[in-house]
């Protein structure tokens, strides 16, 4: 898988690329992540990315220019299956929603800024929309971010354990069951005796209350989903 994000703050998201999970999945050639700098395909000598709005109102929006030259140089050398745009208007993103675009080849990700892009980016460019939640942040990068570490973690090969992805919350609508470690008791708090039974059956019937139960008391909204 490729994923290429554009953004005006590429330093931004540096770290969250060399290290950890993602770092080792494009070592192993399972992934590979690009940023563009939007400054380098702005037009003009100072490297303006940015204007004010038609009709007036506070901030800078991105302009259309710089955007759409990178999108099509970088359409120009392989095809995308997907063109996203972080906004908080999008679709929420999920755990459906990663796994659907962990099985994509080559994604682009466009980081907003400021005020947003000129609405015409969002109209003859942008496949998809994505929000990772109902908040604003001061850019699209870090949205990004959490965007492609949710993809990628997914992809075959990426984490040690491959069945690990597929017991996450969220997987089968519901939230994780709790889990314990050594030392089976620590002062006077102990492991739960079932999942010290070797008894694999009552272990994952055990897990699967405790989800469910989970999920009732901290998330009931996805419960009511699945009805």
């Amino acid at each position: 898988m490729r994923i290429d994000i554009i953004t005006c703050l590429p330093r931004l998201l540096e770290g969250p690329f060399s290290d950890s999970i993602l770092k080792r999945a494009q070592e192993k050639g399972l992934a590979k992540v690009e940023l563009h700098d939007l400054r380098k395909y702005a037009t003009d000598k100072h490297h303006r990315i940015d204007d004010y709005a038609f009709g007036g109102g506070a901030g800078m929006v991105l302009m259309i220019e710089p955007v759409a030259n990178c999108i099509r140089e970088l359409k120009s050398q392989r095809d995308y299956d997907e063109v996203i745009y972080m906004s908080p208007d999008g679709q929420l993103l999920t755990q459906q929603v990663a796994n659907e675009l962990s099985l994509k080849g080559n994604i682009m990700i466009l980081c907003g800024h400021y005020k947003g892009v000129d609405e015409r980016i969002r109209e003859h460019f942008i496949t998809r929309e994505i929000s990772i939640g109902d908040y604003v942040l001061s850019g699209g990068e870090l949205a990004a971010a959490v965007l492609t570490d949710a993809v990628i973690r997914l992809l075959p090969g990426v984490l040690s354990d491959e069945t690990s992805a597929l017991t996450d919350s969220f997987q089968d609508g519901l939230v994780a069951p709790p889990v314990y470690t050594r030392p089976a008791k620590f002062e006077d708090m102990e492991v739960p005796e079932v999942l010290l039974s070797g008894h694999e059956k009552k272990i994952e019937d055990w897990r699967f209350e405790q989800a469910v139960q989970r999920t009732e008391k901290r998330r009931p909204g996805l419960i009511s989903k699945s009805k």
